[in-house]
């Protein structure tokens, strides 16, 4: 993975952009664990998310220089192109196969696209490639709300849309990888090839937690997308929790019919609003 220097390049701090929508709701459960998405809530994300989108694809300068880095002999266009094309065709596969919400795994997509069999290499130029297009940076109150969450004895954990280099956000800003931290179940969506709001990542969550004798009800599921995150959340019978603190993330999905009458447990601008809940 990128060293700590190189990833200094790319690091700079990053502030939410306020809404326009105020904390609200309550709780009628004791929480028991609480379960997070990453890209846009526990961390500020550029794009606001961790898929990639055509529109964010024109940093071409820096991608070049990093080709280059690489020594992939690659045309920044040529290159994007393909990395689109080869996620589009990986995703039509797998719905051919009954995978309603397909995901990727990122770096055999990159060993397709830049030609090569050279796996690690490819990891770290794909690492380095989304620091470029999608810089991120903790959420304000991460690390206080998290301390908050291990000294009270709350379980912790994640279901992300994620790829491999996802966990060392963790290691670069806070020092230790998810599980060191705490959090159990880490759940990825690169792992299950499956993404949100596929059901199967929150009921594998589910399934994990009642086996702690944690049933559905006494979780709270954090994220800031209706679709991706309450509506899965919900119908795996966990308490919900709408991040609504920075505009970018942000995803309502006012026009989706899923999320027509939907509405989260309560709604926080501040992960440390979370302590006045539990």
């Amino acid at each position: 993975m990128p060293e700590n220097d190189t990833v200094s390049k790319y690091i700079h701090p990053m502030f939410p952009v306020p809404t326009d929508i105020s904390p609200k709701g309550s709780l009628d459960k004791k929480i028991l664990c609480i379960l997070f998405d990453i890209y846009g809530t526990l961390f500020i994300s550029e794009s606001g998310d961790i898929s990639l989108t055509k529109k964010k694809s024109n940093k071409r300068k820096e991608i070049n220089s990093l080709l280059e880095k690489f020594k992939f002999n690659k045309n920044p266009e040529d290159v994007l192109e393909k990395y689109f094309y080869f996620i589009e065709k990986k995703h039509i596969e797998l719905k051919a196969q009954g995978i309603e919400f397909p995901e990727v795994e990122i770096d055999k997509i990159w060993m397709s696209v830049l030609e090569t069999n050279d796996r690690p290499a490819v990891k770290k130029f794909a690492a380095e490639f989304e620091l470029i297009i999608n810089p991120v940076y903790p959420m304000p109150n991460l690390r206080e709300m998290l301390d908050f969450c291990i000294k009270s004895n709350l379980q912790i954990g994640i279901i992300s849309n994620a790829q491999f280099y996802t966990k060392y956000l963790f290691k670069w800003f806070f020092g230790s990888y998810p599980d060191k931290l705490g959090f159990n179940p880490v759940i990825y969506s690169y792992n299950f090839g499956h993404g949100k709001p596929s059901m199967l990542l929150f009921k594998y969550a589910a399934d994990k937690l009642k086996q702690k004798n944690i049933q559905p009800e006494s979780v709270l599921y954090v994220g800031n997308d209706m679709l991706k995150d309450i509506y899965p959340a919900k119908k795996a019978g966990f308490k919900t929790a709408l991040f609504a603190g920075d505009k970018r993330s942000l995803r309502l999905r006012k026009d989706n019919p899923l999320c027509k009458d939907l509405s989260p447990d309560i709604v926080i601008t501040d992960l440390i609003q979370i302590i006045d809940h539990i």
